[in-house]
């Protein structure tokens, strides 16, 4: 399997993980020389082209689009088109327009488009999703999702307070992704609308608030962006309430922040009496040996993208999906310019 890269900033440490998972990474590109002179050198087997579109020839199997977050829509629709499949990593989408032409293209492609949500396939969503499938918390009532950064004030006006880097010019709400794609995951929903409050409406571009309605009628919780207080190891806090238990991500050190504790109150389990619990998923091994729990997420996508490559399995995060959980941000951004009132998630099928 031959694979392309855009971006060798994030790009180069997927490229390394892909050939890790027996992907051979044959040409890439930036736009910035440096960045791509650094990447030959981690990857000389790797040939360097001037432009992304010099790619969409080189007889590839797929490509991963690690290109500015707001950037991505363009790029995977072209290489759509060529029948190349597509991980796409961070932001799918930017209006519901480019929405509508993504999944066009992809339904409508040889080829699949995946999104590069890493977040999904951790060792603590996967938890939670197998807890929400087996029934025993019933049916979600409240779920409430974080990826958040405790980072000093200077560093954060070093990311956000660029207007030429794409961090600059984005909304407080758009970067969800890693919070809204494991609730829709976990649960099976699809977003209906969306309300968004900044944090602190003197520094209103750090970090915002999302109260997003699900198509289950469940009501979904969001915390985005720069707050003190991001969780032990992955940035990422998840809880899940149910008419029968609620179930949630461990605010721990080490290994126990990749566990869940499930709780049952004495009224719903038969002995009558509370039922707690932690749960920890066995190691993911690669080559025999045990991999970093912050990268399972990242092997389970390349492995999905193998899978969907070459044997026509479905993309762990497929289009759609993807469209959704960035859509959140755009109607989020809506949200706050008109006062936080709620806005529909405009799904461009309906």
């Amino acid at each position: 399997m031959r694979m392309g890269v855009v971006g060798l900033r994030m790009g180069l440490h997927l490229a390394r993980w892909a050939e890790r998972m027996g992907i051979e990474v044959v040409a890439g590109c930036d736009h910035d020389p440096e960045t791509a002179r650094h990447a030959d050198r981690e990857l000389p087997g790797m040939v360097l082209v001037e432009h992304w579109r010099d790619l969409l020839t080189a007889e590839l199997d797929a490509v991963v689009l690690a290109n500015d977050f707001d950037a991505h829509a363009p790029l995977a629709i072209a290489f759509l088109e060529h029948g190349v499949h597509v991980l796409s990593e961070t932001a799918a989408c930017v209006s519901p327009e480019e929405g509508r032409d993504l999944v066009a293209a992809a339904e409508a492609s040889t080829a699949t488009y995946s999104f590069a949500e890493n977040y999904v396939l951790l060792p603590h969503t996967r938890l939670l999703r197998e807890s929400v499938e087996s029934g025993e918390l019933g049916l979600p009532d409240l779920i409430e999702a974080d990826y958040l950064h405790a980072m000093a004030p200077e560093a954060v006006q070093g990311l956000i307070g660029d207007p030429s880097h794409w961090r600059g010019r984005i909304p407080p709400t758009a970067y969800c992704t890693h919070s809204l794609s494991p609730i829709l995951a976990i649960t099976g929903a699809m977003p209906v609308e969306v309300t968004a409050f900044p944090v602190d409406t003197n520094e209103p571009r750090l970090a915002s608030v999302m109260a997003v309605r699900l198509s289950t009628g469940a009501l979904a919780l969001t915390r985005n962006g720069f707050l003190q207080g991001e969780s032990e190891s992955h940035w990422s806090q998840i809880s899940v309430r149910g008419d029968l238990g609620m179930a949630e991500s461990l605010r721990a050190p080490g290994e126990r922040s990749w566990s869940i504790r499930v709780r049952h109150e004495a009224w719903a389990v038969p002995e009558g009496r509370v039922r707690e619990e932690e749960r920890l998923t066995a190691p993911l091994l690669v080559d025999g040996a045990p991999v970093d729990r912050g990268a399972e997420g990242t092997v389970l996508l390349f492995q999905g993208l193998r899978r969907t490559v070459e044997e026509g399995a479905p993309p762990p995060v497929g289009v759609r999906e993807a469209v959704a959980a960035s859509l959140v941000g755009v109607a989020g951004a809506r949200s706050l310019e008109e006062g936080s009132v709620p806005v529909a998630v405009p799904l461009p099928w309906g």
